[in-house]
């Protein structure tokens, strides 16, 4: 590798980028268990309001506003519903990942 420690620009952040790729672990392993427990706990901990919101929103991309249309509730109803369901996630994921973990790994 060429010594880029001066270059400036993109040609760096492309020295960069390829470097780091190169030095990072393979973490593959680690990223489809999360995919695993994600979808675990969108369907054990999330309402069906919640899963419906976050649904909408992250994987068909659509805006509060398009949301609560489509709903038929208050866009801050909605923004709620959608934060809340992140936290539940976000806590079923610290929390009950060791829990998950084995027991995905027994079935």
């Amino acid at each position: 590798m060429p010594n880029t420690r001066y270059k400036k620009g993109r040609q760096y952040a492309a020295d960069m980028a390829v470097y780091c790729r190169q030095m990072s672990q393979d973490n593959s392993g680690e990223i489809s268990r999360l995919k695993r427990n994600l979808i675990c706990a969108l369907k054990e901990d999330v309402t069906p309001k919640q899963r419906q919101a976050l649904f909408l929103y992250y994987v068909k991309g659509k805006n509060m506003r398009e949301i609560s249309e489509h709903l038929g509730v208050d866009k801050s109803t909605v923004c709620r519903t959608i934060q809340r369901g992140e936290r539940r996630l976000q806590r079923c994921l610290r929390y009950g990942a060791e829990r998950y973990l084995m027991g995905a790994e027994r079935e």
